[in-house]
C-alpha cells in the first residue's frame, strides 16, 4: 500500500477477531511507532503488548479498579472484565517523561508518544490489519497504572486494540480541508 493512500483512507476498526498480527507485521507496526517525530531522540515512549491470557488478567485489573470506585454491580465488573477480550492483541501506549528536560517540554514528548501510537495505526491499516485507539476512564485510573507497572515519570495515553476486522472497515469520510485551514495574516 502506498504511504499517502495509508495516511488518507485508515479508519478506526472496533470490530476485531483473530489472528493478531503476526511477529512480522509486529515488527513493521513498532518500526513505524519509531519514526514519530522526536526532539532531542528522547524516545518519551514504550509498549506493552497483552494478549492470550494476559487479557483476562487485564480484565480482572479492570474490575478491581471499577470495584475500587465504588461501582460494584455485575454488570459494571462484566464490562469491565469484556474490554480487553475485544481483540486479539492490545497493545498500551506510555509516554516515558522526561519532566525536566531543558529544552523539551513535557507535552511535545507526548505528542511524541502519541505521533508513534498513530505510526503503529497507519501501519497496521497498510498491511490489512485492524485497529482503534481506545481510552476512557479506566486508561487514566491509577490502579490500573499501578497494576501494568507504570513508573512515576510515565503516563498511559491510551490501549491500540488490534487484530482481525470481522467486517470490511468502512469508508474514510473526505472532509473540506478549507474548514481546518486557514492563512494567517490576510
Amino acid at each position: 500500500m502506498e504511504a499517502l493512500d495509508a495516511l488518507l483512507n485508515r479508519v478506526s476498526v472496533p470490530r476485531l477477531t483473530d489472528p493478531a498480527p503476526n511477529d512480522a507485521q509486529r515488527e513493521a507496526l513498532f518500526q513505524a511507532a519509531l519514526r514519530a517525530p522526536d526532539h532531542g531522540q528522547l524516545r518519551p515512549w514504550r509498549f506493552l503488548t497483552i494478549e492470550g491470557p494476559a487479557r483476562e488478567r487485564l480484565g480482572e485489573l479492570f474490575a478491581s479498579a471499577v470495584q475500587k470506585r465504588g461501582d460494584a454491580s455485575e454488570a459494571a465488573l462484566s464490562k469491565a472484565r469484556a474490554m480487553p477480550l475485544r481483540a486479539p492483541l492490545l497493545i498500551v501506549v506510555i509516554a516515558r517523561l522526561h519532566k525536566q528536560h531543558p529544552k523539551v517540554p513535557v507535552l511535545e514528548q507526548q505528542l511524541a508518544a502519541g505521533c508513534a501510537a498513530h505510526g503503529i495505526l497507519i501501519a497496521a491499516h497498510a498491511q490489512g490489519v485492524g485497529a482503534v485507539w481506545r481510552t476512557g476512564d479506566l486508561a487514566f485510573d491509577a490502579h490500573v497504572h499501578a497494576g501494568l507497572g507504570l513508573a512515576d515519570n510515565e503516563e498511559l495515553l491510551g490501549f491500540l486494540y488490534v487484530g482481525t476486522p470481522l467486517t470490511e472497515p468502512r469508508t474514510a469520510p473526505v472532509l473540506a480541508t478549507a474548514d481546518f485551514v486557514s492563512a494567517w495574516g490576510d
